[in-house]
């Protein structure tokens, strides 16, 4: 069986270091925590479950850090979580599955990072990243913000997921990295382009995100899924500015890099809807809940695009067309995903009245 060394950066985690550490120490061989400057409990509570310790001075630079946290590890195979991660008990079984079988010719397993879920449960954002890595092969991080890991070789793509649950965000910090970087001159690749520009979103700059997208999409350089969220996310940029067409056209755009997918065709859909042509929301809406995200697609992946979202427009567009039937179906699909949504329960009454009405 192999072994697994836990690497962490923390600062100023006190209030989530506990959670995360009681659902992974069983499941690894040893923890070190890189400490970047606490000024909380925050070491004197990883100080209840390890002895490897670290200090390392804050440098604004995220891949710093977490290289630093690697340099400690010592077992087969190190796992890396943010203080605010945790693994879920149906996920922690599949964790010590792996753990007794995993084949250690794989140099890495990639899992689910679930970034985000409703208020009922339903994942909002989850993608792929390289999890556990074989420390043999000494793979780097790079970037100072949004880093990734660069992995190579014999790639395992698993079913476990990584739960993010955050209880706070740490507003403007990653924009203020980047615009570091512009003032010191440095040379932005197409990833830094997209990542700027969905800080700059993020932060209300739909002007500048704009810009920063149609750099990430002009160079030739460059992961091609971030092009077609950056014409996905150029688009939002474009709806919160209320410019329906170029908001559109962004849409579009996407589909030079991929076929449709749930993401686009919803907003698409929305597109149509707010200018009241229901019959072209409608197919774009149907289109979105035919799609199925791929599961080893690596990239962003929102399920609220391909399931009650799309069942709740078309609920309201079918409305609006008289077809009150398939209404009340669409949002009964809704209904299965958030049963207790105010607009679900409210549309469920008026369905009621309408239909009983029409039978009488």
């Amino acid at each position: 069986m192999i072994t697994i060394s836990l690497c962490m950066i923390v600062k100023n985690e006190e209030e989530v270091l506990s959670r995360c550490l009681d659902s992974v120490k069983d499941l690894v061989d040893e923890i070190i925590i890189v400490d970047t400057g606490s000024t909380d409990r925050t070491k004197e509570i990883a100080a209840q479950y390890t002895d490897r310790i670290y200090d390392f001075p804050w440098i604004n630079d995220f891949a710093a850090a977490r290289n630093e946290s690697f340099k400690y590890a010592t077992k087969d195979y190190i796992l890396y979580l943010d203080a605010d991660d945790v693994i879920l008990e149906e996920d922690r079984e599949k964790f010590k599955r792996l753990k007794e079988t995993l084949d250690p010719s794989v140099d890495s397993v990639s899992m689910y990072y679930i970034a985000g879920t409703d208020q009922y449960g339903n994942v909002t954002l989850k993608y792929r990243r390289n999890r556990l890595v074989k420390r043999e092969r000494n793979f780097q991080w790079e970037g100072k913000c949004h880093q990734i890991l660069k992995v190579y070789g014999k790639i395992l793509n698993s079913d476990i997921a990584i739960t993010h649950k955050k209880v706070r965000h740490s507003v403007g910090r990653a924009l203020a990295i980047f615009e570091e970087r512009i003032k010191n001159g440095e040379t932005f690749s197409a990833r830094d382009y997209f990542y700027y520009g969905n800080e700059l979103r993020e932060n209300g700059y739909y002007e500048k995100a704009i810009e920063s997208y149609n750099n990430c999409i002009s160079m030739q350089e460059g992961w091609v899924e971030d092009k077609i969220f950056a014409c996905i996310f150029k688009g939002d940029c474009y709806c919160y500015l209320g410019d329906m067409d170029n908001e559109l056209l962004a849409l579009f755009e996407s589909f030079k890099y991929a076929p449709p997918r749930g993401e686009s065709c919803s907003r698409i859909g929305y597109n149509f809807q707010r200018r009241k042509q229901y019959k072209n929301a409608v197919f774009w809406y149907e289109l979105a809940i035919s799609q199925e995200p791929d599961p080893d697609r690596w990239s962003f992946i929102y399920p609220a695009y391909y399931t009650w979202y799309p069942h709740l427009q078309l609920c309201v567009c079918y409305y609006h067309l008289g077809d009150y039937e398939k209404a009340n179906e669409h949002n009964e699909m809704a209904s299965k995903y958030r049963p207790d949504d105010s607009s679900v329960k409210h549309n469920r009454e008026l369905f009621k009245k309408i239909l009983s009405k029409n039978k009488s």
